[in-house]
């Protein structure tokens, strides 16, 4: 599979419709059997009438040079698969084809989800990762094909003598040329039954993505492409009333710069380090619904199923999920008065400034536990041994990605979660914590020696130079005075009096501290 940071992010190409929303228009179409690249730009009558529907997965698993592939068959004449459209009363559904049609307009408008098009769409919040994957794509087509304007510029000078055979030759298949087109007749039903039989074949939806699709409905869901794309992007929530649907924006972008924000570059020169690691789409999806649903877990069901939530017709269950996910964030992170303020470089990176899943998913179930029960206590030993948890936690990073490495990955966030608690009970016991007691907590015991993790690698990696910063950085990291635990001081940070000002304590800089909000507001109150 390609890396995730070299798939070319195409989804602004086509808008998106729901597919199953009523129209009052008694528009009609006459089928056509064919679709000219000259349909596909801004302006045409197809282009305005084309959408995908709304369960369409993102038009994002291309790499370049699958790009420069289609345009290649394209400009070459050679054979192209057709595409499927079915015909709504007032749109165009592409049910299959929706790569191969981007594609091509992407060319035209020379957007390949860096461009004017993908900026409206993307709310101009668009990642680095999409951005470079644009750059080279763009510089490929250049390469090898050669851009959509330099074919326009040859044929205003279409007479001259200067135009080779050969440049011809591609004038011509582009002036004629056009990409076939199947039609699906019926309804609604058999529309999207076609849809899924299509696409689970070739190249088959990924089970989340199946997951997503067949559930776009549910809170969950909705939530989750909300959050991922800051409230912007096609809005799937648009069929719920407006007051609903800025709330959901507005909470989204909050949770979407809670969770992601800084865009992570490697390697790793600061501190300043998103929670949940990537927020390329593909990366990031599948940390973003597990923490939402650990968020809204509760006592008696635990962790309820995607799948199990009923559908939201009205915004309510969204408006609930997101709710529920704003509350445990701002427990983790954020100024708000609860905040822990976990520093995610101590808990939720590994040794060489990977973002670890088990980890950050282990320690936010650990904590929404505790919440959920109401149990105090815990968070009152937890802030009272921090410095020394975060102590053992940035000691032996090698070891615990280890401990984690050595399970199988649908037991390591339970796996990191038990850990975290045995270390925060023992230490508030006052017993001192040895790599035998972590390989012990992690259920190890006898299968791991402690002192046998270790890196023979010689080259200097971008990891390797994302370990060292951290380790240098750390060293040199502000503490919180209440706890001695570190500060996260760009994302959660309280200003606390020393001598309170009931007792007659000033607000000049001799008399305040940088502390966490919870120790502030909590543990010295």
């Amino acid at each position: 599979m390609a890396a995730k940071s070299n798939l070319v992010n195409l989804d602004a190409m086509i808008k998106r419709a729901d597919f199953a929303h009523k129209q009052d228009e008694n528009s009609s179409f006459e089928t056509f059997n064919s679709i000219p690249a000259r349909e596909l730009a801004s302006g045409s009558p197809i282009v305005a009438l084309l959408r995908k529907p709304d369960f369409q997965r993102e038009t994002n698993h291309w790499t370049p040079d699958q790009v420069v592939s289609l345009l290649e068959c394209y400009i070459n004449g050679d054979l192209i698969p057709s595409v499927i459209l079915w015909m709504s009363p007032s749109f165009l559904f592409v049910i299959d084809g929706g790569h191969r049609l981007s594609v091509i307009r992407a060319w035209m408008e020379d957007d390949y989800g860096d461009g004017q098009i993908s900026h409206k769409l993307f709310g101009h919040d668009i990642s680095s990762e999409q951005k470079k994957a644009a750059e080279k794509t763009r510089k490929l087509v250049k390469e090898k094909i050669g851009a959509w304007s330099y074919y326009q510029s040859l044929l205003k000078d279409n007479d001259s003598d200067d135009i080779t055979p050969e440049q011809r030759k591609k004038l011509s298949t582009l002036t004629a040329r056009g990409l076939p087109v199947q039609w699906v007749k019926g309804d609604t039903d058999k529309a999207e039954t076609s849809f899924f039989n299509i696409n689970m074949k070739g190249t088959p939806l990924d089970p989340l993505e199946e997951l997503l699709l067949r559930n776009r409905k549910r809170p969950v869901p909705i939530a989750a492409r909300a959050i991922i794309r800051a409230g912007k992007g096609h809005r799937y929530w648009s069929l719920f009333e407006k007051e609903k649907t800025e709330v959901i924006e507005a909470q989204s972008l909050k949770l979407h710069r809670l969770l992601f924000d800084p865009e992570i570059k490697k390697p790793i020169k600061t501190l300043d380090l998103p929670l949940s690691g990537s927020k390329g789409i593909r990366t990031a999806i599948q940390i973003l619904i597990d923490f939402i649903l650990i968020a809204n877990s509760n006592q008696k069901d635990g962790v309820v199923k995607l799948d199990k939530y009923p559908e939201d017709l009205s915004g309510d269950g969204t408006l609930d999920v997101l709710k529920k996910t704003i509350t445990l964030a701002s427990r983790i992170t954020g100024n708000d008065r609860g905040s822990l303020g976990l520093h995610p470089a101590i808990y939720f990176y590994g040794p060489t400034g990977r973002h670890s899943s088990a980890m950050f998913l282990g320690a936010i179930t650990l904590f929404n536990e505790k919440l959920i029960q109401n149990n105090k206590s815990f968070f009152t030993k937890f802030t009272n041994v921090r410095a020394k948890l975060e102590a053992i936690l940035i000691s032996n990073k090698e070891l615990v990605a280890t401990i984690l490495q050595k399970h199988i990955s649908h037991k390591r966030v339970n796996i990191f979660k038990d850990l975290l608690e045995k270390i925060v009970v023992k230490l508030s016991e006052e017993q001192e914590i040895t790599q035998n007691d972590l390989i012990v907590f992690s259920q190890l015991d006898g299968k791991l020696i402690s002192g046998d993790v270790q890196n023979g690698n010689s080259k200097i990696t971008d990891e390797q130079k994302s370990k060292l910063f951290i380790n240098v950085a750390l060293n040199n990291a502000l503490t919180c005075p209440i706890c001695n635990g570190y500060l996260d001081v760009d994302k959660s940070v309280s200003y606390d009096h020393i001598q309170r000002v009931r007792e007659g304590g000033v607000g000049n800089s001799e008399n305040v501290q940088l502390t966490h909000p919870y120790c502030n507001q909590s543990i010295k109150q």
